[in-house]
């Protein structure tokens, strides 16, 4: 393992249980100690006089005359310097009295007289006291320095090992994760347990002359449980597993990333075989040369190192590294080339077979009711990763425990589903009676076009509750995955998304701003038909790809490949689009609206209806099945709606 970092201070955490905290092991006195102690030392010394004069009682001097008269003393002892007189009465009390300056004779001879015994010294000395005003000045000032010093020390440690990785080492010890606990994603899986078979035997391996790629790098949109692969690997490979993020090799000195790629290494071949694993590499693993200025030299040298380190003159036989990433689109080509990064492992989104077997996982010590059923909820969320998936489980378990409940139903997952797609319902908005006929209208459109066209996804579940953002909402499930979109499928996207607006319009005759958000999203669809799918018979065969740079200063000067006559055209074909979708849904909405009106009623009455409502709805109104004949659907696609 790598010796653990320097103490701020200074102090090793390494030190055996039982040393003693001496100056020399590195590990300074607390404050509070420090000024304990000197409390302590100025008490001794103010209490030193007062000990020497415990017991004893304090009389005048003239009394102390008459008490001699009466033969009442029997010693005295006299202080020279002072006349401070000590003594001793003949019933053992001891007394103490102050004299003149200077005692007179005529006391002297009385005290002789009556038989008291003299005695006579110079002052006192109180040794407890001489030691403490010549040894604590010198102590404080010693002291004052050590701690200086200590402090120096530590700072220097602390700068000294500025270039040291910053990397987690795990061992077969500590286990945390293993390939049990990460659901779906055989194949991805399948890929890295070769990786870690190579590192347990690697001779059968080598028997064969195969050689195991030196990188392998995760891809995939976030949330997809890339970091959790890497967590199974350290708990699968029985080899040293080194982690850390890309933002710790950053720093404000030019050259420390570089430092740390080094010692990050050299340790890395010391424990080999063993298994690096670099998180967010696109912090660090971007392009050179590129942003404002030209680039960015702390990166930049951080990335020559890795490059260097990983395939450079230098072997790194037994150490194989792993990286992830989201943004791959982003990463330097030589990270990517053979020898390095050379196999890329795509981590996508769960299909349905992989998100039941997530939503299991996530289920574990949760109590569930007998009604919950995970293979409804996988089918139901479509496009979740797997960390919206947990979510979506911890969503359903808070949303029992406010009811009061102590299982999990299907309800709760449902009101789950319905805050994370549509967000939480503000309760506490207040509608008039014309705004909520307008906004049953708009979804009205929405659910009764989702219903009657051909391609459309069907309707799941139309309310007019305010949630999140939004004044209502139309909720669309597809029956199946889909991997590729059609044409025609797109095109009644676009129809549906329009319709909320062209409802309005045949009802109350204008147009409200509650279209905003579905002319931002049909604009942004139309614009990728022509730019970027081909579905333009204007523009032809050409794709652009998107505008969006990859970071700004990258393509400053150039920000895209066309021409200025080209983007009016593409502006044209957009427009065009829209238009013809816009007619399409003004003719299938003027055609049913009776079932519109039947719908809009609907929502005002109960607020919520569910997609099997709007279509009996709908065929109501026309007297006939409207919805085309489909590919059957199963009963379990769909789970009905809760207002």
């Amino acid at each position: 393992m790598t010796p653990p970092p320097p103490d701020p201070r200074g102090a090793r955490k390494d030190r055996p249980p039982g040393t003693p905290n001496l100056p020399g092991t590195g590990t300074s006195w607390p404050r509070p100690v420090v000024w304990v102690l000197i409390g302590v030392a100025l008490l001794a010394l103010l209490a030193a006089p007062a000990m020497t004069r415990s017991g004893t009682k304090k009389i005048d001097y003239t009394t102390f005359l008459d008490r001699v008269r009466a033969g009442e003393v029997i010693s005295v002892d006299v202080d020279n310097a002072t006349s401070h007189i000590t003594g001793e009465l003949k019933d053992k009390t001891k007394f103490t009295t102050t004299a003149p300056a200077k005692i007179p004779d005529q006391d002297i001879s009385l005290l002789r007289e009556k038989g008291v015994k003299e005695d006579y010294h110079p002052p006192s000395s109180n040794l407890i006291g001489s030691i403490l005003v010549w040894v604590l000045p010198i102590g404080l000032l010693v002291l004052f320095w050590w701690w200086m010093g200590r402090r120096a020390q530590g700072q220097m440690a602390g700068i000294m090992s500025i270039g040291r990785s910053k990397a987690k080492v795990y061992t077969t010890e500590k286990p945390k994760t293993t390939f049990a606990d990460v659901a779906g994603y055989e194949g991805v899986k399948q890929e890295i347990r070769e990786v870690v078979d190579f590192l347990k035997t690697p001779g059968k391996f080598r028997d064969i002359g195969a050689r195991i790629p030196k990188g392998v790098l995760l891809v995939g949109p976030p949330g997809t449980g890339k970091t959790l692969i890497a967590r199974a690997v350290a708990g699968e490979a029985g080899v040293p597993f080194m982690s850390i993020t890309g933002s710790d090799f950053m720093e404000m000195f030019v050259g420390v990333g570089a430092a740390r790629v080094r010692d990050l290494f050299q340790t890395a071949r010391k424990q080999a075989p063993c298994i690096i694993f670099v998180d967010e590499l696109d912090s660090i693993g971007r392009k050179r040369g590129a942003g404002m200025g030209g680039g960015h030299d702390e990166r930049e040298q951080t990335l020559n190192q890795m490059l260097s380190e990983m395939d450079g003159f230098e072997s790194t036989e037994g150490v194989v590294m792993m990286a992830a990433t989201n943004r791959p689109d982003i990463l330097d080509p030589a990270l990517l080339r053979p020898g390095r990064f050379d196999r890329q492992i795509v981590v996508p989104l769960p299909d349905l077979e992989e998100r039941l077997p997530i939503l299991q996982v996530h289920a574990k010590g949760k109590r569930m009711a007998d009604d919950v059923d995970l293979s409804v909820v996988a089918r139901g969320t479509p496009g979740m990763s797997g960390a919206d998936l947990a979510n979506l489980v911890n969503e359903a378990a808070l949303h029992a425990v406010r009811r009061e409940s102590k299982d999990v139903h299907m309800d709760d997952f449902e009101a789950a589903r319905d805050r994370v797609l549509m967000g939480q319902r503000r309760d506490s908005m207040a509608l008039s009676g014309a705004e909520k006929e307008v906004i049953a209208y708009h979804e009205g459109g929405h659910a009764v076009l989702a219903y009657a066209l051909e391609h459309a996804d069907p309707v799941h579940k139309v309310t007019i509750l305010p949630s999140g953002m939004a004044l209502g909402v139309t909720q669309q499930l597809p029956i199946e995955e889909r991997h590729i979109y059609t044409q025609p499928y797109i095109e009644d996207s676009l129809v549906v998304r329009l319709g909320g607006r062209i409802a309005e319009e045949l009802v109350f005759g204008n147009r409200s701003t509650g279209a905003n958000n579905d002319l931002v999203g049909c604009t942004e669809l139309a614009r990728k038909m022509v730019r970027e799918w081909g579905m333009s018979d204007r523009v032809g065969p050409m794709a652009w790809g998107s505008q969006g740079m990859v970071f700004l200063g990258e393509d400053l000067m150039h920000s895209r490949d066309y021409s200025d006559d080209t983007a009016r055209v593409v502006d044209e074909e957009v427009e065009a689009i829209l238009r013809r979708q816009e007619d399409r849904a003004r003719e299938v909405l003027s055609s049913l609206r009776g079932g519109l009106d039947l719908v809009a009623r609907a929502l005002l009455e109960k607020e919520t209806i569910d997609g099997a409502e709007v279509g009996r709805l709908v065929d109501q109104a026309a007297g006939r099945v409207v919805r085309p004949a489909r590919a059957p659907q199963s009963p379990e696609a769909l789970t009905p709606g809760k207002g």
